[in-house]
Formats: C-alpha cells, sequence, structure tokens
C-alpha cells in the first residue's frame, strides 16, 4: 500500500476519533447538569455515529494492510470490544436523555473512550 494512501487512511481514523471525543466533551455539560439546546445533543450524536463508523471501518482498513500489524493483535482485539462497549454505552445513554440515568450511562461511556485512547497509545502487546 502506498504511503499516502496509509497517511490518508491514519488521517481519516484519527479524524473520527476526534469526533468521538468531542461527543464526550459536547455531552459532558449535559452530564454535569448544564441545560444544552437540542440542537447541541443532536449534532453531538451525529458526530458520534459518523466518528463511530469511521474508527472501525479506517481502523480495520489500517490494520489489515499495514505491515506490522494484524486483526487479530491483542490491542485491536481489545479497540475492537472497547468500540463495541462504548457504542452500547452510548446508545444508552442517547435513550436516557432527559430522564436520570444519561449522567451515569454517559460518564461509563466516557470512561471506556479514554480506555480506548489508551488502547490506541500504548498497544499493549505489540
Amino acid at each position: 500500500m502506498s504511503a499516502f494512501v496509509t497517511d490518508t487512511l491514519l488521517f481519516l481514523h484519527v479524524l473520527s476519533a476526534f469526533l468521538l471525543m468531542s461527543t464526550v466533551v459536547m455531552l459532558s455539560s449535559v452530564a454535569l447538569g448544564v441545560a444544552a439546546p437540542s440542537r447541541t445533543v443532536s449534532i453531538a450524536n451525529v458526530f458520534w455515529d459518523v466518528g463511530g463508523i469511521g474508527t472501525l471501518v479506517f481502523g480495520l482498513w489500517l490494520a489489515i494492510d499495514v505491515d506490522g500489524i494484524d486483526v487479530l493483535d491483542f490491542w485491536v482485539i481489545a479497540a475492537i470490544v472497547l468500540w463495541a462497549i462504548a457504542t452500547e454505552l452510548g446508545r444508552r445513554a442517547r435513550d436516557a436523555v432527559g430522564e436520570g440515568g444519561f449522567a451515569q450511562w454517559h460518564w461509563l461511556r466516557a470512561a471506556v473512550v479514554l480506555l480506548l485512547l489508551a488502547d490506541m497509545i500504548f498497544k499493549p502487546g505489540a
């Protein structure tokens, strides 16, 4: 694979991860009790959807095509598992907006997203 394609995939993967973190930051104010306009929550949810698909698709594409990385590496599998957990916690948080359980689901998702970020940086087992 050419360096340009690899760099482009990496850029799109990191951009997608930025969208996930943007969602966590935007919704943290809601979890802390600040009244946010519904449009802000809607945009945060779109960021989560686009970022979630992007991180998964571009991350797997990179793992398949980059020499030295394998889809069965521990840190790649850990990332996929953490991604799935964060996605489910995000779904539960989204369902709980305006109800009492939103903050709980949001902070759990935020913690899992931070673990996912740490997994991507430190690549345990690599």
